[in-house]
């Protein structure tokens, strides 16, 4: 199973729509995952002509920044945990990545978001910063963000694939090009 990860779109404050080579980025996968701040749904209508979708509820939706908080909608949770390929696949907009203690812990957010079932990954947004990393036997995948990467201007930012086959979980990240995606290059200088 393969699962287009987004998150922090901002549409339309980074720009109207999103970016094209988000759809060829996302060509094929069985379900697309956001992340949250995606502000106005209509990216999840776009985003289910190619997947159906699952999306987490941000704080760029319960009205920050004085924007207007969104209606209900059945694609949006604070949290999602999903039975996948053998795998507990959890989905929510924040997780403490890196920690710091002794507040902003994984088994704090756990245990608000995810009580009784651990799951094997999560998918999170919020920093606008890629990441993955195992954390307390928890893959832990942030797509950056596709139009604000490092909360810096409206540029082509990242977003992700995660990979599940039989009870194994692998994550990429994709940079978004003039032309498409390439690998994404750890340790890239933005701007």
């Amino acid at each position: 199973m393969r699962i287009g990860l987004i998150s922090d779109t901002h549409i339309p404050e980074s720009r109207p729509s999103l970016w094209p080579q988000i759809f060829d980025a996302f060509a094929g996968v069985d379900l697309v995952f956001h992340a949250g701040d995606i502000h106005e749904f209509h990216v999840l209508d776009a985003l289910e002509r190619i997947a159906p979708v699952y999306a987490a509820r941000g704080n760029g939706e319960d009205g920050s920044g004085g924007r207007p908080t969104q209606p209900e909608d059945p694609r949006v949770r604070y949290a999602w945990l999903l039975h996948l390929e053998g795998l507990k696949v959890g989905l929510t907009h924040y997780v403490p990545v890196p920690e710091r203690p002794p507040n902003f812990t994984l088994a704090r957010w756990l245990e608000r978001f995810f009580p009784g079932e651990k799951p094997d990954v999560i998918v999170s947004g919020d920093t606008h910063v890629e990441r993955i990393a195992w954390l307390h036997g928890t893959l832990c995948v942030n797509p950056g963000s596709p139009t604000y990467p490092h909360n810096y201007d409206t540029q082509l930012g990242t977003v992700g694939i995660l990979e599940l086959d039989g009870g194994v979980a692998n994550a990429e990240i994709l940079q978004l090009t003039e032309h498409g995606t390439a690998p994404f290059e750890w340790g890239r200088s933005w701007r």
